[in-house]
This record gives structure tokens, C-alpha cells and sequence, in this order.
């Protein structure tokens, strides 16, 4: 068959069920066996994945529940944490605990994952001033700790700070930085898998509507930002990247995934509006997904380039 022909035949059948493919380099993220399942549903708004591998099994927020959930292929869904505090983005530092924002408390925390939970409070204040409300959260391999705190879940006229910042803390010093403060609604973020960028969603409103990518300096500064991507449709929520530098950013659609240029490959549809990824599962191909009421999955052949 000619290879052209060949690739027509299969950019089409995956157009046709969950995915529409812009190019075909989708292909090398899709593999011959992609398909978008529903693990659980009948939540109420999703958001937050983080995968453990030690346990092999899912953490994910239900923000209005005041719940944080546990997916497991062997144990399905269940309630692991309650009350989160309205907890929103989270992940995994070096040490394997569980950082998290929360939204209610207005802070983020950081917790250990065995029966005592011990959890700390990291930071609630700037400069003496309250968060607005901690959104989502990424782990430096130097140890320190990047989040955007743009306010939802907050009456703005109860914000203390002047800005919505993307902030860097070093938990051992505990010194507190804004890295960026010119950010409409700051979102999303992950890093390459370098550490030498850091890619920011901004879910303005109505605008600005974009993903932005910022070199990372050696002493944690961000220079030379640059807009990467507009959407389609709908505003970038949570974003995870694979190790080829390809960033998944949901969005109105579903999961949009662009190379490092800013090329849109293609779209994971989904009938519910995503909200956040991740990458975990064996070999961390399978990218989770939180959207509204329900939890998806989709295994890939790309690999998720997160640590741990």
C-alpha cells in the first residue's frame, strides 16, 4: 500500500472515534491501540491527577465534594481524603509526598502518604497577605516548589494580593518569590523535561486565552516568555508534558497536544470538558484525565515525563 494512502486510511479512522488528528506525527503519540475509556463518573468537578506509582493507583480532587479520590485498577474508586480543604492541583515531590493546593484553605500543603498523613502548611501568605487561591502545583529536581495562585473558588474582592502571581518557594529557606506577575488568570503549568522551560496557561477572562513557555534560569528566574499556543476553543486548564516535549493541554475540546514549536498534532475529544492530566502507569503511558464529573484514561505511546 502506498504509504501516503496507508496513513490517509488511519488518520481517518482515528478522526472518526476519539481523537482528530492534525498531522501525522499524532500518530507517534496515538500508537495503534488508543482509545479514550471512562473509569468512574457521578463526581461532581474533577481536577488535580497525580499518579503514585509505589501504590500503583490514581489521587485526584473532587473540589466541591471537599474530597480527594483514590482510582486503582484493583480497588476501582473511592474516597481517600476528607476534607482536602477544597484541594485543587497536586503532585509529587523527590520524597514522594503529596503537595497540594487548596483552594478553601487558600495555602498549599504538603502531606506523606502513609497511615499518619502528616501534613504541613508550606506557605498561606505574601508578604503577610493571604493567597488568592492556589491553583496548580509542579516539583523542581532542585526541590523547590512553582504554583499559580489566580483566585477561583475566591470573591476578588477579598483578595488581599495585587496581582495573580506564578510563585517559587523553597521550602527549606522558606523563601517565597513571585517568578511572573503579569498573568490574567495563571493556570496550568509543567516543566520541559529538561527543567530549562516552564510552560504557564493563562485562562483569562475573556481574555487572554493562551499557553506562554519561559526559559528557567540556573538561580530560578524566568526570561524570554514567549505565547506558544492559542486554543481553539475554551480556555488551558491543566497541562503535562512526555518526554519528547510534547505538551497535552486541556482545554474546550478535550486534550490538545502541541509539539514543541506550538504545532497542534491533534486532539483527544471528549464529550466532558477536561479540566487536568497525568501520565502514570506502567511505563507512564497512560494519560488520566479529570473532566467535570467523570475520570478518563487513554493509553499511548508516548511516555509521561514527570517525576517521580
Amino acid at each position: 500500500m502506498n504509504a501516503g494512502i496507508g496513513w490517509l486510511l488511519i488518520a481517518g479512522l482515528l478522526a472518526a472515534g476519539d481523537f482528530d488528528v492534525k498531522s501525522p506525527e499524532f500518530k507517534k503519540v496515538l500508537g495503534p491501540e488508543a482509545k479514550l475509556v471512562k473509569l468512574a463518573g457521578g463526581m461532581f468537578f474533577t481536577e488535580g491527577p497525580v499518579w503514585v506509582a509505589k501504590g500503583e493507583y490514581l489521587l485526584f480532587s473532587d473540589i466541591p465534594m471537599d474530597e480527594v479520590k483514590r482510582w486503582s485498577k484493583a480497588d476501582g474508586l473511592s474516597v481517600w481524603l476528607k476534607p482536602s480543604h477544597n484541594a485543587n492541583g497536586h503532585t509529587l515531590d523527590r520524597q514522594g509526598r503529596l503537595m497540594s493546593c487548596e483552594h478553601g484553605a487558600r495555602r498549599v500543603t504538603r502531606m506523606t502518604l502513609d497511615e499518619k498523613r502528616t501534613t504541613e502548611v508550606l506557605a498561606d501568605k505574601y508578604q503577610g497577605k493571604r493567597f488568592n487561591a492556589p491553583n496548580d502545583v509542579v516539583v523542581k529536581s532542585d526541590g523547590t516548589i512553582w504554583f499559580t495562585d489566580p483566585g477561583y473558588g475566591l470573591d476578588l474582592k477579598k483578595a488581599e494580593l495585587p496581582k495573580r502571581y506564578v510563585f517559587c518557594l523553597n521550602p527549606d529557606s522558606g523563601d517565597l518569590r513571585p517568578v511572573v506577575d503579569d498573568f490574567n488568570r495563571p493556570n496550568g503549568l509543567c516543566f520541559s523535561p529538561d527543567e530549562k522551560r516552564l510552560y504557564v496557561a493563562d485562562s483569562g477572562n475573556p481574555k487572554p486565552r493562551h499557553v506562554r513557555v519561559f526559559d528557567v534560569t540556573p538561580d530560578n528566574k524566568l526570561t524570554n516568555s514567549r505565547v506558544l499556543a492559542e486554543l481553539p476553543k475554551g480556555v488551558p486548564d491543566g497541562m503535562r508534558m512526555d518526554t519528547d516535549e510534547r505538551l497535552y493541554v486541556t482545554g474546550g475540546e478535550g486534550v490538545y497536544v502541541y509539539d514543541r514549536t506550538g504545532k497542534l498534532l491533534g486532539t483527544i475529544l471528549m464529550e466532558e470538558v477536561p479540566a487536568n492530566c497525568t501520565f502514570g502507569g506502567e511505563g507512564r503511558h497512560t494519560l488520566f484525565i479529570t473532566a467535570r464529573k467523570s475520570l478518563y484514561a487513554v493509553k499511548l505511546a508516548a511516555t509521561g515525563a514527570q517525576q517521580p
